[in-house]
């Protein structure tokens, strides 16, 4: 049997003050640190979880959030990638918007669409200035995205470079975000479009997968 741990980074400062976030970014606030720590510590509990990569996005709250995990639960050594593919979902126009005020602006079912639709994109944004994606063409990165493009862009990385170790019967640890954990939950669990509108992924809250050898699901468990 093998394990895939994965966390969503702790609170944010976008999180604390209800803003959509997507690809702009946010440090931890003391509580996201604190719950980064608290998972750290919940990880290193894990009977029989020997990660050899740990991944996470390019997003400063994610890699703090793995940093602290790897920190407190003695993974420092493990190697880390730090991938765009596992960003969070890019939420266009309404990067920076208060979710109430979104609300108020577009509409409660327009807004629940954009959110919670596998295929709903919102309005995109302006292309991204910073220089972490300056290698690549900013006409490849996206404007704006739904859940399934969100779960496009991630699938080949974990196909072969998570999927491919675990395989091979190495744990594997992922530090992402709520919408690119979801849109990788829902490929691993077979979640139809209408039930993914009601999955959550809370704060730092490890949910821990044990496969069999063919890399189906034996077990599901969420710590707390």
């Amino acid at each position: 049997m093998v394990k895939l741990v994965l966390v969503r980074h702790g609170e944010s400062t976008a999180n604390s003050a209800n803003v959509y976030t997507g690809w702009n970014d946010v440090p931890l606030t003391e509580k996201g640190q604190q719950q980064a720590r608290h998972a750290g510590e919940l990880i290193k509990c894990i009977s029989d979880f020997y990660p050899t990569h740990i991944h996470t996005s390019v997003l400063s709250r994610a890699i703090v959030t793995a940093n602290i995990i790897a920190d407190v639960g003695h993974f420092l050594a493990v190697p880390i990638t730090k991938t765009w593919r596992l960003n969070e979902r890019h939420y266009g126009k309404l990067r920076g918007i208060n979710k109430d005020l979104s609300r108020q602006i577009f509409g409660k079912e327009q807004v629940l669409e954009w959110r919670r639709g596998f295929y709903s994109v919102p309005p995109e944004g302006k292309p991204v200035n910073d220089r972490r994606y300056a290698s690549f063409d900013l006409h490849c990165l996206p404007l704006a995205e739904s859940l399934f493009q969100t779960q496009q862009r991630l699938l080949p990385y974990y196909h072969n470079e998570v999927a491919s170790r675990l395989i091979k019967g190495e744990d594997q640890l992922i530090v992402a975000h709520g919408s690119s954990l979801r849109a990788l939950i829902k490929k691993l669990e077979q979640i139809n479009n209408h039930d993914i509108v009601k999955l959550e992924v809370p704060n730092a809250e490890p949910i821990i997968y044990t496969f069999d050898q063919q890399l189906r699901i034996s077990n599901k468990k969420i710590l707390r």
